[in-house]
């Protein structure tokens, strides 16, 4: 991402940042308190890379005295060391030397605990595989870092305490030559140097970049080391007598200059053969001057005069002064050749720039220190203004290690993408990272889900508070569980402000959805079975009638049945494979009546008997010419089956003596018309209840019912329709079978 705030600097630019993000007040005599203060404490403690901590703050203080950090900057170094040998550090610090210094005193030994705990986990993922804490990869744990580390710079104070510390101890495993933990190397390579370059302080990113290198591939920085080594006495002889003859050449075209040698690091040397495919002989910048002057024009004219005087080449000029970096780096590059065809590389900038290039945001503490005129030339302006340049080059940063592209740097998407996050801590230090509003249940349930069922209270810094307490970032966190049961339905209320994450309520849910289910499964099984007893087919596999009813288990069957989103009479279908018509030859004629002339109800006659009362059974809607009998029930006359009925065979086996022959009359009613059942199995699409139930209405068939499920793709349909004899059935029933979509259309 592009910032913003590179102007140049010689154009009244924003400064990159004021000295904090809050302004950390003086205090008379700030820093000889502070280590007198922690001096008692951290004298004979270690770090746990094995540097004395008394030490080690000493020589951090000292970096930062170099680049510009103030007196009260100096101070903080000693007491966020002393945090950790503190009863109630906040309370003793926030007593002894303010909130100010207290608070960014522990927010600092919080960030050297996560840090700490990251090197652990991804060294232990070198050692044991993928068994790092909290289950998470080394790879996982850092990005995390990165991301704690992001959301604790908005006190910028946090940063600059973290980069200088880290580079005092490489420096320390430099001198001592004891070994350098992987991680630690790999951390600082890939996190630190690349946040330094971000916030533009080369003379520390060069730093860590080439110890880190140094430790991490030793051979080949010593191979290195080595062939600057063997050409050093002739190149400096050349280049000290080139640097001379430069600044009196300047001096005498009246630009007043300062030409100095250029350092040369090694890990860039090497970035820049493997990215190019170069040789070393073929890198130009090997030999290298700066040229500081005093305004911009001069550096162009100086430009001038270089080019004027040697061999420029021209694919290797840069121009940063009209098109700065993304992190304000501000130089005129080229490379030209002398007399004898050598390259030289030349960085032309002003005092500013050069101030800028070396130390970035750390050179703007003086400028701020140094009062209203400014240092150098630049001023700062409003604190705020500062705060959202750095952020938006800390963003930048962010994006450059998760490979997001540039393109997005509006303001307000940057200030979002840091406001709608928070980072906390595990007790052991290990990062999570929520959206902002979370609470403790929400915590939980980012660690396992199963923490986050059985969460019953929490501590936030090890105080007791209620779960719907909003986290803060850089809080300890701290849940207590009961050894089972699950979630409370209010954690799913909005207004009571439990959960703040779509994924813990999504967890929270699945549970409640998960009870519901396995009651829905026991209704529909038990639903099933009764119906298999009552049909008398016990025997069949549950999971194959589910097959033949689409479903991949019975239990997706149970589930639907349970919902009544599937019929029984669908399954009925399945289990009573449709009969061939019977053979007119073999079917017995019922005996004539002995009254003709006396019809029972929907024109049925009983054989035998006279005004007996009639009634056509529901569970199979017989409608002539059906074959039918009559069953005697229990104060309701003769119930008329047809004689194929499933219900009507069951009741003969227990009572077969109540079994009696009936007939169709005669003569019916002009009028008389019977409800049949009509199931239909189709291909469910838009439309398919209307095509239907046109069919019905242009055969003159009254529809009084419809039901209609849809499952997996496939509509089951059950129409209740009126006919005079079930005979003309079949042609409405042929042409319903020819339109799209349905596979079957028979009378049930």
């Amino acid at each position: 991402m592009k910032s913003n705030s590179a102007e140049p600097l010689g154009q009244a630019s924003a400064p990159v940042i004021a000295m904090t993000a809050q302004g950390l007040p003086e205090q008379a005599g700030a820093l000889l308190r502070a280590r007198a203060f922690a001096e008692p404490l951290l004298t004979s403690e270690t770090l746990d890379t094995g540097e004395n901590i008394l030490a080690h703050a000493d020589a951090v203080a000292g970096i930062l005295h170099r680049i510009g950090g103030s007196e009260a900057m100096q101070a903080a170094c000693y007491l966020v060391y002393a945090c950790e040998h503190l009863n109630k550090p906040q309370e003793v610090i926030t007593k002894a030397f303010g909130e100010n210094f207290a608070q960014l005193a522990m927010e600092t030994n919080k960030l050297v605990r996560v840090q700490r705990m990251a090197r652990v986990a991804q060294n232990s993922a070198l050692h044991a595989g993928s068994n790092a804490p909290m289950a998470q990869t080394a790879a996982a744990q850092t990005e995390s870092v990165r991301k704690m580390l992001l959301a604790f710079s908005r006190d910028l104070r946090v940063v600059m305490l973290r980069l200088t510390s880290r580079l005092q101890t490489l420096r320390y495993f430099a001198a001592s030559k004891l070994p350098v933990p992987v991680g630690l190397a790999k951390e600082s390579l890939q996190v630190f140097a690349p946040l330094a370059n971000r916030l533009g302080i080369w003379e520390i990113k060069w730093e860590l970049e080439d110890l880190s290198f140094r430790f991490l591939e030793p051979d080949t920085y010593r191979q290195i080391a080595r062939l600057l080594d063997e050409k050093r006495t002739g190149r400096e002889a050349s280049m000290e007598a080139l640097r001379l003859q430069l600044a009196s050449d300047l001096a005498g075209e009246g630009i007043v200059a300062m030409v100095q040698g250029r350092p040369k690091h090694i890990y860039s040397i090497v970035k820049k053969m493997r990215g190019k495919s170069l040789g070393f002989e073929q890198v130009f910048d090997v030999r290298a001057l700066r040229i500081v002057v005093a305004t911009v024009p001069d550096c162009y004219a100086a430009l001038a005069w270089v080019h004027s005087h040697f061999a420029p080449i021209s694919d290797e000029f840069d121009d940063y002064i009209a098109r700065p970096k993304s992190n304000g780096y501000q130089s005129l590059h080229t490379v030209v050749r002398d007399q004898t065809g050598k390259p030289i590389e030349v960085q032309l900038r002003t005092q500013a720039m050069h101030d800028h290039a070396e130390l970035g945001v750390a050179a703007h503490w003086a400028y701020k220190e140094a009062g209203t005129k400014g240092y150098g030339g630049v001023s700062a302006s409003s604190e705020y203004d500062a705060k959202i340049a750095v952020l938006r080059q800390l963003l930048a940063w962010e994006r450059d290690l998760a490979g997001v592209p540039e393109g997005q740097d509006a303001a307000a998407q940057d200030t979002a993408v840091l406001d709608d996050r928070i980072y906390v801590l595990t007790p052991e230090a290990a990062v999570v990272e929520l959206p902002r509003g979370a609470t403790a249940v929400d915590f939980a349930y980012s660690v396992h889900t199963s923490l986050g069922h059985r969460c019953r209270g929490a501590k936030i810094d090890g105080h007791m508070v209620p779960l719907n307490t909003p986290l803060k970032n850089g809080q300890t966190v701290e849940v207590s569980t009961a050894k089972e049961g699950g979630p409370s339905r209010d954690w799913l209320n909005p207004e009571l402000g439990f959960l703040s994450s779509h994924r813990a309520r999504s967890k929270v849910r699945a549970w409640f959805n998960a009870q519901a289910m396995g009651e829905t499964v026991s209704k529909g099984r038990e639903a099933v079975e009764k119906l298999l007893q009552r049909e008398g087919k016990t025997a069949i596999k549950l999971d194959d009638l589910a097959a033949q009813l689409g479903f991949n288990s019975a239990d997706d069957l149970f589930e639907v049945v349970g919902k009544d989103e599937l019929s029984l009479r669908a399954i009925e279908t399945v289990l009573r494979p449709p009969e061939p018509p019977p053979d007119p030859d073999e079917v017995p004629h019922l005996k004539k009546p002995r009254a003709a002339g006396n019809g029972g109800k929907g024109g049925v006659l009983v054989v035998g008997v006279d005004s007996l009362m009639t009634q056509l059974a529901n569970c199979c809607k017989p409608a002539p010419p059906d074959l039918i009998t009559g069953f005697v029930t229990r104060g309701k006359g003769v119930a008329v089956h047809r004689s194929d009925c499933s219900n009507l065979r069951n009741m003969i086996q227990r009572s077969g003596d109540r079994c009696i022959d009936v007939a169709w009359g005669s003569a019916p009613a002009k009028d008389s018309v019977y409800p049949v059942d009509v199931a239909i199995e189709a291909h469910d699409r838009q439309g398919l209840l209307r095509d239907i139930s046109e069919v019905f209405t242009k055969e003159k068939m009254n529809v009084i019912g419809v039901q209609t499920q849809s499952i997996k793709g496939t509509a089951w349909m059950t129409f209740t329709v009126e006919v005079s004899e079930s005979g003309r059935l079949a042609k409405v029933l042929g042409i319903v079978a020819e339109l799209a979509g349905v596979r079957s259309a028979r009378r049930r």
